[in-house]
Order: structure tokens, then sequence, then C-alpha cells
């Protein structure tokens, strides 16, 4: 039985390696109808001129289409272009011109050339269209008939333009364009932009194509992006103090009246009659008056004794009184504003931030007498606005772009205009323009944002001020500082391929969910019951809702 077994296995060796030998040494006959599916080896015929043709069948696998070793040695040229074009699944026909061989009426032609070539990772249309250009030959191709020509190329004819389809990755078709357009030397070629599609068509020379499809593909890469970490930090402090005994009240503006006007008093006014409802005359009694300011409370009244020369009558002193203002205080407030937006940035493009809060102005024009006037709100941004413009340049260095504008209320002014007082705030501004290369991932500090404002005020009486002691009652002094610091701290980072994370999620998936309604009954209703329909099952209230004129 081991004998047998031996004896077969031996017969099915020499039988592969017969049917091998056959198949690498056999000529093939028919070629595939597509070079994309055939055998990547030339075909032959069964011809003594095409038998010289070989190819290799064990090579490499490579891509679709193209064939990996092709060998001719001493293959005659309408030889050559029919195994090509058979490869090439190419309808073909031979140009008259193309004479080889016996000429028409019986002149000799041309001596056919022979081919010997050895080409490496080419496909069959390649092969063909580099065997005619070296031959003075090319191809026509018939749109109608989808018949090519084989005919003469006139050394003199300039080279025919293609047409091709050039589909963008990344890039805009508008930012590429004009670098395109610089590889384009024929006159007659041009390239037009598609941006629905994100699309360029390209008429051109072959040569200026592949010149064409090398610049593409290195211009059409995907743009790197920038992390753009802030944070702005905006402190504010306002101490005050103010010490001493102020008698601005008292001799700064102290009024003092004499005479018969010195106090506004009520004018007298006569009884008034009128009649009422049932036409009975009623009769309003009137005011006798009062003697100026009595009713008012001066603070400081003097009149003559009755005896004399002045009567009350006659008349008044009145003025404002003493008035005095003590202060022994310290006040102090502080204020910290801190904010850290981030935002992603495609490489030299600028990203803006902008934080605060926006301040309304109003507007008033004054009414003429055509024009009944009116008014108009306007909104000033009072924010802290940001812009950064990074652009990567070699070792991982960015340079970066920063315009801080900061924009804060600073008072309010008023002014006059055509007769009317207007309140106009007044804004303090402060910007900044600077540019500097940091590396990857380190922070930029921008300081020096500062408004540093003081105030002193004080008052004195004179000469009782000066007073050793007791002129610390008639002193007074105040002050107050204002000042607010803006530091601002920009980080940016290179974002990686590696640093994007993909989320995984359902929400395409998942239904939209229908929210359970609260139960109604008719004791919730403000509805009449409609005592011609079944009584409503309170355990399920719908199964007898009426769709139409529900009660409920």
């Amino acid at each position: 039985m081991k004998s047998k077994t031996t004896m077969l296995m031996s017969v099915g060796l020499v039988a592969c390696s017969l049917a091998a030998f056959a198949q690498d040494n056999a000529p093939v006959t028919n070629a595939a109808p597509n070079a994309a599916t055939a055998t990547p080896a030339t075909t032959t015929e069964s011809t003594p001129a095409a038998e010289a043709m070989a190819a290799t069948t064990n090579a490499a696998p490579s891509a679709p289409g193209v064939i990996p070793l092709i060998v001719m040695d001493d293959v005659p040229l309408t030889d050559a272009i029919k195994n090509l074009a058979r490869q090439a699944n190419l309808n073909y026909m031979l140009d008259p011109r193309v004479v080889y061989g016996s000429g028409a009426d019986g002149q000799p032609g041309r001596a056919q050339p022979s081919v010997s070539i050895r080409w490496e990772n080419v496909t069959a249309e390649q092969a063909l269209n580099a065997l005619l250009a070296n031959n003075g030959l090319q191809l026509v191709d018939d749109p109608k008939t989808k018949i090519t020509r084989v005919t003469i190329k006139d050394p003199a004819a300039p080279e025919p333009l293609v047409t091709r389809i050039i589909q963008l990755k990344y890039t805009s078709p508008s930012n590429i364009v004009a670098s395109v357009q610089t590889a384009l030397i024929d006159k007659r070629s041009k390239v037009v932009s598609d941006m629905r599609t994100s699309q360029l068509v390209v008429v051109a020379t072959e040569k200026e194509l592949n010149a064409v499809d090398d610049l593409v593909q290195r211009l059409d890469s995907p743009t790197k992006q920038v992390l753009i970490e802030a944070r702005l930090l905006e402190t504010s402090m306002n101490p005050r103090t103010s010490k001493g005994v102020d008698w601005s009240g008292t001799l700064q503006a102290q009024h003092v009246l004499f005479g018969n006007n010195a106090l506004p008093g009520v004018a007298p006014t006569p009884a008034t009659t009128s009649l009422d409802a049932n036409g009975n005359p009623v009769t309003v009694p009137g005011n006798p008056g009062t003697i100026g300011g009595i009713l008012n409370n001066p603070k400081l009244l003097m009149s003559p004794s009755a005896g004399s020369f002045f009567s009350p009558a006659t008349a008044f002193l009145n003025a404002d009184g003493v008035s005095a203002v003590l202060s022994f205080i310290n006040a102090s407030s502080e204020a910290k504003v801190l904010s850290e937006p981030r935002t992603v940035t495609m490489d030299n493009e600028t990203a803006h931030i902008e934080v605060g809060q926006n301040y309304p102005i109003v507007n008033v024009s004054p009414g003429s007498a055509n024009n009944a006037g009116g008014s108009q709100i306007t909104y000033s941004n009072l924010t802290v606005k940001l812009d950064v413009t990074p652009r990567i340049s070699a070792n991982n260095y960015i340079n970066l772009k920063v315009s801080p504008h900061i924009m804060r209320l600073d008072h309010v002014q008023t002014f006059t205009a055509g007769g009317l007082a207007f309140d106009v705030p007044i804004f303090d501004t402060r910007i900044m323009d600077t540019t500097v290369m940091i590396p990857s991932g380190n922070t930029l500090v921008m300081g020096g944002l500062v408004q540093d404002n003081q105030y002193y005020q004080s008052t004195k009486v004179p000469l009782l001020g000066d007073l050793p002691g007791i002129g610390a009652a008639f002193r007074s002094r105040s002050k107050s500082r204002d000042k607010s610091n803006l530091v601002i701290f920009i980080t940016p980072t290179i974002v990686g391929d590696n640093d994007y994370q993909q989320t995984e999620t359902d929400y395409l998936k998942t239904p939209v969910p229908h929210p359970t309604a609260d139960k109604w009954s008719q004791w919730d209703s403000a509805k009449p019951l409609d005592w011609s329909k079944p009584i409503f099952d309170q355990n399920n209230p719908a199964k007898h809702r009426d769709p139409v004129n529900p009660t409920y």
C-alpha cells in the first residue's frame, strides 16, 4: 500500500512539471480582451516574426492594467502594434499612407522596421504610444466611430491638446488655479476651476499635464492646524480715602438774600363759585396767602423787631446756613476678570476671539418745524478683542501675529447742542500689534496694558486751617486711585493627526423619543361631558378619545 502511494505522488509531480513547462514555453494565441484583466505578459502571434516576442509571467504583482515586463526582439512594427493594441483593448486601423512592402501602382514601399524593446511596469497604452512616437506615428481618435487611426505624425504640427479633470482633495480651486497656470507653457493651454465640485479642468498637452499632475500633488496637501489657547486676565484696584472736615457747603457758595422778596411766598387766591350736579351754587374759599419763606423753613431767617423802622412784612434776611462734612473713612474695591477661550484655526488663517459686552448709546435728533425728531440706539463693543494669525515655520516653530484690542468706558461727559444737554460717553482704548516666533506648545505672555489714574483733592478754610492743632477741623484731604492691568497668555500648539479622536455615537440611529403625556380625565377638562358617548375609561383615557373633537 505504501509503495502504491509513493508511485502516485511521483506521477503527480511529473505531470505538474510537464504542464508548467508547456505553459511557460507555449505561445499565447488569444490575448485577453481587456488589458486590465489580461495576464501580465505580452501576447504573441503564431507567425515566425511574432515568435521572437517573450514576456515573464512570474513577475511581482503590480497595479491593474500595468504589465510588469514587455520584451520584444526583432519584431516587425505592424505585429508589435497589433499585439499592443489588443492588450490596450483598442480598435484601430492603419492609415493607407503608412506603406510597408509593396507600394501603390506596384511601386516599392518603405521597408518595415523591426522593433527591439524591453519595458517594465508600463501599461499597454503607454507602450503603444511610445512605440508610435519613436517611429514617427501617432494615434488619432474618431469620436463618432470609436475607431483609432494610426497615421503619420507631422513634425511641424503642434502637440495635440488633452482635457483632464483633476479632483482636489484639500485645497480650494481658487487658491491653486494661479499656480497651475504657471505650469502651462503652450498658449493654447488653459485651466478652469469648478467651485461646486472642487475640481480643475485642464486643457493642455501631455507634457504639460504631467507637470500639472506633479504640481497639484505637491500643493493639494492637507493644511496643518493650530490650537490657540488664550487666557485673558484683567485686574482692577480702586482704593479711596477721605479724612478731615469739608466746609465747602458753607463757605464755597453761601446764598444770602435781603429784602421783601428774599423768601418766596404763596400768592393769595380769591374764592370761586361753581354749580354742582343739581344746579346749586357751590363756593370754594380762596387762599389768603402767606408771607414768603415762613412755610418753606429757611435755614437762617432774621427780621427786625416790631417797633423798628422795618417791619416783618417789609424786609427779611435769608441765608443757606452752616453746613460741614466730616469724613474719616477708607474704601477699596478690587475686581478680577478671567476668560480662557480656546479655538482651532488653519495655518495662516486668523482666529478671532472677543469677550465683553455691548454698551448702548442713544443718539437724539432734535425736532424742527418740518421734522418731529427722534432717537436711535446704537451699541459699542466694550470688549477685549484678540486676533491671532499663526503661520507654521520649520522645526515646529510658529510665527504668531497677535493684535489685542481693548475698549472700556472711561466716563460720561455732558455736552450742549442746540440748547439741549447730552451725556456723551468717553471710551478708553488700548491697542497693540506684534509679531513673534515661538516653539509649538510654549506660552507667550503679553503685559504692559496698564492704566493707572490717581486723583487728589484737598480743602482748607483760610487762616483757620493754618492754626496748629485746631486747624485740622478746617481742613480735609481725599485721594483715590483707579488702576487696571490686562495680561494676555497665548499658547499655540500644532495639531497632529493623532490628536483627533473619533467619538462613537448612535445619535443618527436613535429614533426621536416621544414624551408620554399626562393622562387627562373629565375632572381636569373644561369642556362639558358628552353623555351620548361611552364613559371614559379612567385607566386608559385615550381608548375612547374622539380624535375630531376631544373633550380632554
